[in-house]
């Protein structure tokens, strides 16, 4: 399901050439500022050092002058503002060394920005795709797998199902055109599972004639 992605990519986002008969039909990667917002809760960050600003300028405001309020306030605004930059580079770092693959065979997804790696998702693996929209026409699609197959939620994050531990369910986070993107994985893996496998069957010894 997995693969150590530390050599050189043959093909981009995979960690071989394709065999014979898959071919790639889509790749992409998340929104950095859609990624940023949901998987590491910029606004939520922002909002919080927001509230401790506007809760010490109010403590204070009745003791002192407005200026001196607001000056005491203030280096939790900086504090705050720096927070949210980091956040911010972290979540772009992400997404640039993120890349989904859908084949019409499996869906590939190489991420990781320290450590990489790059899970292999056959459809014939995949037991069920839930597709969240979001904002600005971005959305998550998650995959949850079928029989024994057990991921890293640590290792796998921020692509996976939030809070979601027990049993993680990897996910193509924030990407653009998602709607349209899910009505191809669902498409192609409908295809893929429907088609039959014809296999060779082992060849029969000659009778020997009496």
């Amino acid at each position: 399901m997995s693969h150590d992605d530390f050599a050189v990519e043959p093909v981009p986002g995979l960690p071989e050439r394709p065999p014979e008969g898959e071919h790639i039909l889509w790749q992409g990667k998340p929104d950095w500022w859609r990624l940023s917002v949901e998987s590491l809760s910029l606004n939520w960050v922002a909002g919080y050092f927001v509230f401790l600003a506007a809760w010490r300028f109010v403590t204070l405001v009745d003791q002192m002058t407005l200026m001196a309020a607001f000056a005491a306030s203030a280096p939790l605004l900086i504090m705050g503002a720096v927070v949210c930059a980091i956040l911010m580079v972290v979540g772009y770092v992400q997404a640039r060394a993120t890349l989904y693959t859908i084949t019409n065979r499996r869906v590939a997804m190489r991420i990781g920005a320290a450590l990489t790696v790059t899970l292999n998702l056959p459809y014939t693996q995949i037991g069920r795709a839930d597709f969240k929209p979001g904002k600005h026409g971005t959305g998550t699609i998650t995959f949850d797998l079928m029989g024994d197959t057990r991921l890293s939620y640590l290792v796998c994050w921020p692509h996976v199902r939030p809070w979601v531990m027990r049993r993680t369910q990897p996910a193509l986070r924030c990407i653009p055109e998602a709607e349209k993107i899910a009505a191809l994985i669902a498409e192609t893996a409908e295809t893929r599972i429907a088609t039959p496998r014809v296999e060779r069957a082992p060849s029969q010894p000659a009778m020997a004639a009496e």
